[in-house]
């Protein structure tokens, strides 16, 4: 079980309710050390005087704030730390506003807020309850790490969720940042009508199962692969840009792709035409991988899965329609795909029969 990050209490009027903050979500991103070339030797980053060219102890840095014109005004530890929000523990709802009025752009960050302790869940759950009834979430503002942070509260299945916020002064104005947004433009009622069209040709539930990082997934493969001892070229071939064609033209194209639409990422989408080039690098890896039976159609009856990668496994996920692929383990996809294909082996058999 996950220990919480901050532990405090959640206020609204007289009311006080002991919670302690999770973290909702989780960064999947492969990461990856440096090394030099050639060698196994790490590369260390190191705190360097920019004149001297000597390395410089963490306990002797100050900061400094740029005022302009290679000027400096140099800011102590000490003088910060004096300045710093109170230590305050409490995360105290000032207003009740409506979920629709935020523009999102204003979210940053996404938290668990939990009771703590028995005596705090009956106080949590009718919080929880009558914020849902009224359709409302609570604009709070508290201190984590030193930093005061502008949050909102709001109501979930079973939980409340604590998002941080970009304070006013921090969203930018894009009409200042960007110098090419479209003026005024009219369309006659048929553009109209198929751009229309096609929204609604490529609508579909939301579903977050649909979607997966497929870059991922191809990064993990590619380590994998280079773990096994296999060696990878590449051509460096990229895409070609899409050429510039008539705008109605291209609408009505897509929306008579978009017919076979289906909802997600996880198989190649009928707009977009797969790379040349994929071809090639994989016609030029050396030496020739074993053959794994990479069937998009899901694996045969009886297949051995242990020796696929979960690069793989996703993908023979995907055509079998799996849900949650996307979080599952490499066991877990296995098991999945396993089970699955077991399923609708029958139903293959009585088809062509």
């Amino acid at each position: 079980m996950a220990r919480a990050i901050w532990t405090g209490s959640l206020s609204f009027g007289l009311v006080s309710i002991p919670v302690g903050l999770y973290s909702a979500t989780e960064d999947k991103a492969i990461r990856f050390h440096q090394f030099q070339e050639g060698t196994n030797d790490r590369i260390r980053n190191k705190r360097v005087n920019e004149r001297t060219g000597e390395e410089v102890e963490y306990s002797e840095i100050v900061k400094g704030y740029d005022i302009g014109g290679g000027e400096y005004v140099i800011v102590t530890p000490e003088e910060l730390e004096a300045f710093e929000p109170g230590p305050t523990r409490t995360i105290e709802i000032v207003d009740f506003v409506d979920l629709e009025a935020i523009d999102p752009i204003y979210y940053k960050t996404t938290y668990y807020l939990a009771p703590q302790g028995n005596d705090a869940q009956r106080a949590y759950e009718l919080l929880r309850q009558a914020m849902g009834n009224s359709k409302k979430i609570g604009i709070a503002t508290f201190v984590m790490r030193s930093k005061q942070h502008l949050v909102s509260v709001r109501p979930e299945e079973k939980v409340l969720v604590l998002e941080t916020m970009f304070f006013s002064d921090e969203v930018r104005d894009p009409s200042r940042e960007i110098g090419s947004l479209p003026g005024d433009f009219t369309f006659k009622p048929r553009e109209i009508d198929t751009a229309k069209l096609l929204i609604d040709s490529m609508s579909a539930e939301w579903n977050p199962g649909n979607y997966a990082d497929t870059y991922r997934e191809r990064v993990e493969e590619l380590i994998d692969r280079k773990r096994q001892g296999e060696t990878i070229v590449t051509d460096g071939e990229q895409r070609a840009a899409a050429p510039v064609v008539d705008l109605m033209d291209a609408l009505q194209a897509s929306v008579e792709a978009a017919r076979n639409h289906r909802p997600g990422n996880a198989a190649v989408s009928p707009l977009v035409p797969a790379a040349k080039s994929a071809a090639k690098k994989s016609a030029r890896r050396a030496p020739a991988a074993p053959a794994r039976g990479r069937g998009t159609s899901g694996s045969k009856q009886g297949e051995d899965l242990s020796a696929l990668s979960k690069s793989e496994l996703a993908k023979r996920a995907a055509a079998l329609g799996i849900e949650g692929r996307s979080k599952m383990t490499r066991e877990e996809l296995q098991s999945a795909v396993s089970r699955a294909t077991a399923t609708s082996a029958p139903a293959r058999r009585r088809k062509a029969s």
